[in-house]
């Protein structure tokens, strides 16, 4: 899988740099440092890599051993990936011949200055071109619908593949096991080049060249200075003290308009804390403010010798519990887990939440959240209580 990525205008950041534009350079010239997720997502994408090429009968090297962040989880990950690959694979051959290609690099300077990107798995006839990409978070949902990191990896697919293969249609796809989500986006290959021309390609030039005016949204979650960015801290502001006038209470309109300002609020000054607690560690010093130790945790030195001593005295020093459905499924195998399982499984709904319309869960009835808001209200007059 290669390591390289572009050094100013990378494809994974596009929905920030085409949104605000100055904040491509002010990235490129902070310092990086790869992060426990980051590591964790390069392994599954090298496990998935080293599963999609066997399914096709290459012989690749098992990277498994070498894999820091192995596990069941990313097993069964990356084997949901390539049968969902190749499953697409058959669904398009069904219909023509196809391709597939595997960690493609793809050359974006047509439209994006000095960059280019790696599709995880291009799937392409005549009749369309499939991008799927893998992502191993599971903190953020992704979302496909034109999702500007998938579309600028299609155009340099396009500008690769276009004159080989007659295809007219680009469907983009986000494989996002651990969110247990698989989402998908269509548009014509004319509708993605006129994007590319009008949208991407100005917007592209005047951040390389760090013009343009900031912008907040959701793509300052993984900008480099998303907690000291003043642009970000004046629209924030903003939100807190808009002037809601009589009567007393919020209407729901009113409500309606503020929650989906919460989530950037609570964002930044999420990050707003991170980063005076980084920069005070670094001998900045805030009025009024000082570093203390945290709460501490005991620990043991020694694990095993704690679980001897304990041992000879006759107790279990071991908590024991049932393996989860996943890793019993992986255990097993599918089949034999549905033959033997499949009755004593149950799959339970999630807490209810409010979330935008535009969310692709189907809605619930108020009343059917009325039995959790009992229950939660019941618990917490019993810890109340005791």
């Amino acid at each position: 899988m290669p390591e390289k990525h572009a050094k100013i205008l990378q494809p994974s950041s596009a929905a920030r740099w085409l949104h605000c534009t100055p904040s491509a350079l002010i990235n490129a010239r902070a310092p990086h440092e790869d992060t426990v997720y980051t590591k964790e997502g390069t392994d599954a994408h090298s496990l998935c890599e080293y599963m999609l090429r066997s399914a096709l009968g290459e012989k690749v090297p098992n990277p498994r051993d070498n894999l820091e962040f192995y596990d069941e989880t990313m097993e069964i990950c990356a084997e949901s990936y390539r049968d969902y690959c190749m499953e697409k694979l058959e669904e398009v051959e069904a219909e023509t011949d196809a391709h597939m290609y595997i960690e493609q690099t793809l050359d974006l300077s047509r439209w994006v200055p000095e960059s280019f990107g790696t599709a995880d798995c291009l799937i392409i006839s005549d009749k369309k071109l499939c991008l799927i990409d893998f992502k191993y978070g599971q903190g953020v949902l992704v979302q496909a619908d034109h999702n500007e990191q998938l579309m600028t990896y299609a155009v340099g697919a396009v500008d690769a593949f276009g004159e080989i293969y007659d295809f007219t249609e680009v469907e983009m796809s986000i494989f996002q096991p651990r969110r247990a989500s698989v989402d998908t986006f269509s548009m014509s290959k004319e509708d993605l080049l006129s994007w590319a021309d009008n949208e991407l390609a100005p917007k592209a030039k005047m951040a390389f060249e760090g013009k343009g005016d900031f912008h907040c949204g959701a793509w300052c979650k993984f900008c480099a200075i998303s907690g000291e960015c003043r642009e970000r801290a004046k629209v924030v502001a903003q939100e807190m003290i808009e002037d809601y006038k009589e009567p007393e209470t919020l209407s729901p309109e009113e409500i309606a308009d503020l929650l989906p300002k919460l989530d950037e609020i609570t964002s930044w000054v999420s990050d707003l804390r991170e980063y005076a607690l980084k920069t005070a560690l670094s001998g900045t010093k805030y009025p009024g403010f000082k570093l203390v130790a945290g709460r501490s945790r005991r620990s043991y030195v020694d694990e095993e010798k704690v679980a001897e001593t304990v041992r000879e005295k006759g107790y279990d020093p071991y908590d024991t519990t049932i393996k989860s459905v996943a890793q019993m499924e992986k255990l097993l195998g599918k089949k034999l887990f549905n033959d033997l399982l499949g009755g004593y499984v149950t799959k339970n709904d999630g807490a209810p939440t409010l979330v935008p319309e535009s969310d692709k869960r189907p809605a619930i009835e108020a009343s059917g959240a009325k039995d959790y808001e009992d229950e939660v209200t019941k618990t917490s007059k019993k810890g109340e209580k005791s």
